[in-house]
């Protein structure tokens, strides 16, 4: 866990459309069905830190990531349409899949990067977005995973890097549902937007000053 304290100077608030902000199911996690770690080439990390379309732009930056995949999770509706999300009715949470080299980047540092794309200490909301949908949460996949996040948590507590309390969910990792193919790769469509220019573009490009060291060649 290195430059943690990176993120007294890098806290990202996310805005895009408002939703309403309704009841979400919380109960006790169970992580005993998961896997102690990943075997495969490659990893996939899922966050929830707002609007899937800033967090989807930032981590796209980073080398080692693979691909990114905007969508939902955390719910209890099959196949949730963005319309439903937005009630905040279904339970899901906008999120992302992102899928790394753990050769290249770890989790770790993808942890560090969670932390600085947005305000984990907003309660159901990212700036103007409000609504259980818009959480702050991190969807571990297997132990590895879970012993990583709750270490980076306590520290982050122990350093007294945030003035208020953490409000991050960690549970397992559960059915993702891809988001509407207009919702991919928003930003690199979709740039030249109002929302992209005044929103993402300035926490985009904070984003890569801070992580400028861990860009893909060429960014």
């Amino acid at each position: 866990m290195r430059n943690i304290l990176i993120l007294l100077t890098a806290l990202f608030v996310l805005n895009s459309c408002q939703g309403q902000q309704q009841g979400h199911r919380v109960k006790k996690p169970d992580f005993t069905k998961l896997p102690e770690k990943n075997t495969a080439s490659l990893d996939t990390a899922t966050f929830a830190a707002g609007c899937f379309w800033c967090t989807e732009a930032q981590f796209k930056e980073l080398e080692g990531v693979v691909h990114v995949v905007s969508g939902y999770t955390g719910g209890w509706v099959a196949n949730p349409s963005y319309a439903q999300v937005c009630t905040g009715s279904t339970g899901h949470a906008e999120a992302t899949n992102i899928i790394f080299d753990p050769n290249v980047i770890s989790y770790d540092k993808l942890l560090e990067a969670f932390f600085v794309a947005h305000d984990p200490t907003e309660l159901n909301r990212q700036g103007n977005d409000v609504g259980t949908q818009y959480r702050s949460a991190i969807f571990v996949h297997n132990k590895e995973q879970l012993d990583k996040t709750q270490y980076y948590l306590s520290t982050l507590e122990k350093e007294h890097v945030f003035n208020k309390p953490i409000v991050t969910e960690v549970v397992p990792a559960t059915v993702f549902y891809p988001a509407e193919d207009y919702h991919q790769d928003y930003y690199r469509l979709n740039g030249k937007e109002p929302y992209c220019q005044l929103v993402i573009k300035p926490k985009l490009e904070k984003f890569k000053r801070i992580f400028s060291k861990v860009l893909k060649e060429g960014q």
